[in-house]
């Protein structure tokens, strides 16, 4: 019996929708699965999508990119805040993750925030790693690229995990924030921050070295 699939693609370049599309072609060829496939370029043709999908079927499954132009209010800024709406709605939804970026902070807070069933770095995966990837989803199986894989398997390995105030530090000062723009940002006093970094530096083992070999053991263990 063939089983139906409504299937979201949310990217901006053609030419990886049309890449998507073939390979969604060629998985229903083989396989007993009937892909209906709307393929949108941003956040307000994904939100409208959404919208139209809670009145007639579920969205089962969403490939989406992050890097998408955001809606015209500002209320949806990338693929990532497109992708919290979807499970909050649709929450069997599965998705898939393709990024160009490699930031390790970024890709940090989309598998913490978005938890994706499969991410992918475009640049790590060709097309028959893509609909293997498409494949095993679908089959309730996970897939990451081997990228993702090694910032996992970096932070399974550590004996310590840091909480989003001091993963937001790292970062920032990472990128040469000023001091009086970090508090703002992460909304602690100047001596809090301080002592947050200090135990930072205790923790990578660099307790009196400066703040750029401390970004140095944060990269190293797949921090930022």
């Amino acid at each position: 019996m063939t089983k139906k699939i409504n299937v979201l693609i949310v990217e901006d370049e053609p030419l990886i929708i049309n890449v998507l599309e073939n390979a969604l072609n060629q998985i229903s060829e083989t396989n007993v699965f009937d892909f209906r496939v709307k393929s949108v370029i941003n956040c307000d043709l994904a939100n409208e999508e959404i919208q139209n999908a809670l009145k007639s079927h579920p969205i089962d499954l969403i490939l989406l990119d992050i890097s998408i132009p955001a809606s015209s209010d500002n209320k949806l800024l990338s693929g990532v805040d497109i992708g919290i709406k979807t499970k909050e709605l649709f929450p069997n939804v599965k998705t898939i993750v393709f990024t160009s970026d490699s930031n390790n902070y970024k890709l940090n807070n989309i598998l913490k925030t978005l938890n994706p069933e499969g991410f992918l770095i475009k640049s790590d995966i060709d097309y028959i790693k893509l609909v293997d990837s498409i494949n095993a989803v679908i089959n309730n199986e996970p897939y990451y690229s081997n990228f993702i894989i090694q910032l996992m398997r970096r932070h399974i390995s550590n004996d310590f995990t840091l909480d989003k105030i001091d993963r937001t530090l790292l970062y920032e000062i990472s990128k040469g924030t000023q001091m009086k723009d970090i508090t703002q940002i992460i909304h602690l006093s100047k001596s809090a921050v301080e002592y947050r970094k200090r135990n930072l530096k205790q923790l990578f083992e660099v307790k009196n070295a400066n703040d750029t070999l401390l970004i140095s053991k944060a990269k190293e263990y797949g921090f930022i």
